[in-house]
Parts: C-alpha cells; sequence; structure tokens
C-alpha cells in the first residue's frame, strides 16, 4: 500500500508517518518503479503500536525501546517492565503536579473581584509574583529526562 493508504488505514496524517520515518520508529520503506512509497500490512501494525505509545504520552525514546523489543521477541522483557514502571512515576509525578497546579488556579481565582478596575485585580497581582509550582516542575523534567529519555 501507498503512504496514503497507511495513514488513512493507521488513522494519522501523511506527515506523521514521514516523521516516525525521520525519526527511525518506522522503517524505511521499499519503492515501487515510480519511486512511490510501499507498505507492508506489518507497518499497519508497527503504527499502531506507535501510535498507542504516543496516546500513553511515551516519549519517542521510550517507544524506540519498546519497539526494539518487539523486534526482538525472544529477549526477556525485565526493562521493558522497568521503562513503565519509570513511565508510571513520572505520570504520578504529573498528576500531583496539575493537582497542585489546580490547587493553586482555584485560590488565585478567588483573589478576584468582579467589576474591580484591573489596577486593583488580585489575579494579576498574583500572577507578578514567582511560583513554586513552576520550580518543582523544572526539576523534575530535567531529572525526568536524564534518566529515562536518552
Amino acid at each position: 500500500m501507498r503512504i496514503g493508504e497507511l495513514a488513512d488505514h493507521c488513522g494519522c496524517s501523511v506527515e506523521t508517518l514521514r516523521y516516525y520515518e525521520r525519526e527511525g520508529l518506522l522503517e524505511l520503506p521499499k519503492r515501487s518503479a515510480g519511486n512511490y512509497r510501499r507498505y507492508a500490512d506489518s507497518d499497519i501494525a508497527r503504527v499502531q503500536f506507535i501510535r498507542h505509545c504516543r496516546s500513553l504520552d511515551m516519549t519517542l525514546g521510550e517507544i524506540r525501546t519498546l519497539l526494539s523489543f518487539r523486534d526482538r521477541p525472544n529477549e526477556p522483557c525485565g526493562d521493558v517492565s522497568a521503562l513503565l514502571d519509570a513511565h508510571i512515576a513520572h505520570v504520578a509525578h504529573r498528576i500531583r503536579e496539575l493537582q497542585a497546579l489546580q490547587r493553586e488556579l482555584t485560590q488565585m481565582r478567588r483573589l478576584c473581584v468582579k467589576g474591580e478596575p484591573a489596577k486593583d485585580c488580585g489575579i494579576l497581582r498574583s500572577l507578578s509574583k514567582p511560583t513554586r509550582v513552576a520550580a518543582t516542575h523544572r526539576s523534575f523534567a530535567k531529572d525526568h529526562v536524564r534518566r529515562t529519555h536518552r
């Protein structure tokens, strides 16, 4: 099948498939005599696997690792479990961050009295101050990338 057919079948764009090829997630396909990309049914399963991983918010590095195990089905899968454990920890941390963000926004919302001049707006004053949540997120994000996204 051609790239457009693969994209239609997998529910993504042609550009997404080209991106997966550039990133090494999808092997470069064979070419037809007319130089069209030609894909096999196995490519459908691979793209669906990649898209499922992306829907779980996995990084390209994590997906590459998982694909390498998928491509070597007789290898032990302990590292797959470790990767997923790290991803679960990252998601749990992000949930805590989002809950803290929600609390901060809710508290900030209480600072606004409808109808007051913008110069007296508690929300605008609050946004002028540094936040602890942003600093925490930057610190964790750097650590998370260093540990799991090689």
